[in-house]
């Protein structure tokens, strides 16, 4: 059997009709045992998560700073935790101060730490 050309495939794909194409995709799908929907679905999946930025993020206090008790006053503003409590997440740094929140939210609450003298990350 004489080997076809691009141009050859081309031009007999155009003469076909939709049914045919998709029974066409349909066989060769069956015999080299492929999907052609599922990598272009996974890559369109994988770009638009991408580029829409993570939904939820951890706020992890990394480094108190300097003023450890301006640290904590934070931290119990933002957790609503008491004294104690709050002082004891400050002193097993690095520690999350809040865990699946919205960017928004981390960002605000990443700016009230800062102020107060600690490091912060954000993920």
């Amino acid at each position: 059997m004489a080997k076809l050309t691009n141009e050859e495939v081309i031009a007999s794909l155009k003469e076909m009709s939709i049914l045919e194409l998709n029974d066409l995709i349909k066989a060769i799908e069956d015999e080299f045992g492929v999907t052609a929907a599922a990598p272009v679905a996974v890559a369109a999946v994988a770009d638009t998560a991408a580029a829409a930025g993570p939904s939820e993020v951890t706020v992890t206090l990394t480094d108190v700073g300097a003023t450890k008790v301006a640290v904590i006053k934070a931290v119990r503003e933002i957790t609503g935790l008491g004294l104690v409590e709050a002082k004891g997440l400050v002193d097993k740094c690095p520690s999350a101060i809040k865990e699946n929140i919205k960017p928004e939210e981390a960002e605000e609450i990443k700016k009230k730490l800062v102020e107060a003298g600690a490091t912060v990350e954000v993920k």
